[in-house]
């Protein structure tokens, strides 16, 4: 799925963290629940260094409780790491989240200075959300679609933290297809960025396998159709999506399905495991070293060719 979402200001937003970066004590990187893997830039990592981390595992309300559980186990197993699962609908979560960030630089409340937090995560997150409710009022723009925040700022939240936002930055190139779709799935990518029914069909086929009763009570579905396109099928018939002459207008049917998990119509569904992303990691690093022994091999046979031409003369 090819799609263009590294613009100019995510570029210029990448140099701008990076420059910043020696002035910050602890990351904040807000990660959607039902996409933890999918969601964490890689970027933030090798960024941040070996700073303290927390990471918050926003909209949890529309995610699995046991495999978000799962997954606040699995990134705490890094050092330095706490995980936590929030939803924006309950500020009471969110405020908990100062509190964690003096159990993880004590240092900082010992010689009463301000613990200088970076706050970051990809576009359309609920980042604007959390950062509103930390500070009791209104600083970032918030909105329903990716890239709203276009540039940093510092925010003091009075209560002996200060909070830089940043823009919410995509990697330049995913290199797992899955992850792909799954943003797109659950909303990170614009919408006229992505083919409907194409994103459509890579959730039918998720939630065939992962969730079939939650598709068949949602849709009243008598029996679990075979396959992607079955389902869609099944939803634009339940639901009227035809065109002229009876058939299935199937654009339709991919905007129900994906507007109805975003909004947790279907129930509380996560897209990923840890088990899912240790395979996946596992399969791009391997592609990976694929492509770099081509690569190389490649440059060798041209400086070989190279050799053997000045050899001839």
């Amino acid at each position: 799925m090819a799609i263009q979402w590294f613009p100019g200001h995510m570029h210029k937003a990448r140099k701008e963290i990076a420059e910043v970066m020696p002035q910050v004590d602890l990351v904040i990187e807000v990660l959607d629940a039902r996409i933890p893997y999918s969601s964490e830039n890689p970027m933030v990592a090798s960024l941040r260094g070996d700073r303290p981390c927390i990471k918050l595992l926003n909209k949890s309300d529309l995610a699995d409780p046991e495999i978000t559980q799962r997954w606040i186990d699995y990134l705490e197993q890094e050092q330095g790491v706490k995980a936590m699962a929030i939803t924006t609908l309950q500020a009471a979560q969110v405020r908990k989240v100062p509190e964690l960030c003096r159990k993880l630089v004590p240092n900082r409340d010992k010689v009463e200075k301000d613990i200088r937090t970076m706050i970051m995560g990809i576009p359309n997150v609920g980042k604007s959300t959390i950062i509103n409710t930390l500070a009791g009022r209104v600083i970032a723009k918030t909105g329903n679609e990716p890239a709203v925040t276009k540039t940093q700022q510092r925010i003091n939240l009075k209560n002996g933290i200060v909070l830089s936002d940043t823009p919410g930055i995509l990697w330049p190139k995913v290199d797992n297809e899955a992850s792909g779709y799954r943003l797109a799935v659950t909303g990170a990518i614009k919408d006229t960025a992505m083919e409907y029914e194409d994103v459509a069909m890579f959730a039918a086929e998720y939630f065939l396998k992962a969730y079939p009763d939650a598709m068949l009570e949602r849709y009243k579905l008598k029996e679990l159709p075979s396959d992607d396109i079955g389902l869609l099928e099944a939803i634009g018939r339940k639901r009227g999506a035809l065109r002229p002459g009876g058939r299935i207008d199937l654009h339709k049917a991919s905007e129900l399905l994906l507007h109805e998990f975003r909004s947790g119509k279907i129930g509380q569904l996560s897209l990923e495991t840890p088990e899912m992303a240790d395979a996946e990691k596992a399969e791009v690093a391997r592609i990976l070293a694929e492509k770099e022994a081509e690569k190389q091999a490649k440059i060798e046979a041209e400086r070989q060719k190279r050799s053997g031409v000045r050899h001839n003369d």
